[in-house]
């Protein structure tokens, strides 16, 4: 077990192990997803109110709000969770 992380905007992270998808909010079956992870209590909203940009799908039914691009999530988790070293790198 690696428990590696990968922040998802506002100082919020989760465990990329965990991860199934991480999808576009846009869609009727994302839109779906969300409103039955609400009603089941499974939705964690790491928006702080803002536009929700990525879904993170996680193993055991939790759903994940982020307000970050879900390319902008895929680039953290290539370069192991950090959200500098791609700047770093530009």
């Amino acid at each position: 077990m690696n428990n590696k992380t990968v922040h998802i905007g506002f100082n919020n992270a989760v465990l990329t192990e965990k991860i199934i998808a991480i999808v576009n909010p846009d869609s009727n079956p994302t839109r779906r997803i969300i409103n039955d992870a609400r009603n089941n209590g499974k939705l964690v909203d790491a928006t702080e109110g803002r536009r929700t940009r990525a879904v993170l799908v996680m193993d055991g039914g939790l759903i994940v709000l982020s307000a970050l691009m879900p390319e902008t999530i895929v680039a953290r988790i290539e370069n192991d969770g950090n959200p500098n070293k791609d700047k770093e790198n530009a």
